[in-house]
């Protein structure tokens, strides 16, 4: 069992969890930013705890850390999400450049942070992948705004909506 954390989400409520994948998978949380895309093995959602309009996670739907550990399916269906969700950023929000970022140091389910990059990142924090701790942080201490909030949830549902559009095919 993992050891429980105090974790905020983005709209500011907090929750003692262990593993966050597993308790929106058990229905111990809800992701107050929401699903954008399923599959089989993997959700597309808005990060839990960052209010950056367009932040996506994708995250296995069963418990493992490392890319190795995909069975030949999830690996076919996690390329096959990658994929469509970056064309999804870039075609719903007009997002050119996306961070891909995957830890295996976390006790959380694998996933993968489509972070992306906007211009007010670079002029405030620079453009080198270590800027973007400062950004996340600086979101989570600044960007909890009614106004952001709603930009979240605006690019969140853009997102959906495209998605279903251009490939129902992949809904399980």
């Amino acid at each position: 069992m993992d050891q429980k954390r105090e974790i905020t989400d983005i709209r500011g409520n907090k929750k003692q969890l262990g593993c966050l994948g597993c308790a929106l998978r058990d229905g111990e949380a809800e992701n107050p930013g929401g699903v954008i895309a399923e599959t089989e093995f993997f959700d597309a959602v808005q990060d839990y705890e960052i209010p950056i309009p367009g932040f996506v996670i994708l995250v296995s739907r069963r418990h493992f850390q490392s890319v190795d550990e995909f069975t030949d399916e999830e690996r076919d269906d996690f390329i096959a999400l990658l994929c469509r969700m970056r064309s999804t950023m870039r075609r719903a929000l007009n997002v050119q450049t996306v961070y891909l970022v995957q830890e295996e140091d976390t006790s959380h389910h694998f996933h993968v942070w489509m972070f992306p990059r906007y211009e007010w990142m670079a002029e405030r924090f620079g453009r080198k992948i270590q800027s973007v701790r400062p950004i996340m942080e600086y979101a989570r201490e600044h960007m909890k705004t009614k106004d952001n909030l709603g930009k979240v949830d605006e690019a969140t549902e853009k997102m959906r909506k495209y998605f279903e559009k251009e490939f129902t095919a992949m809904r399980g």
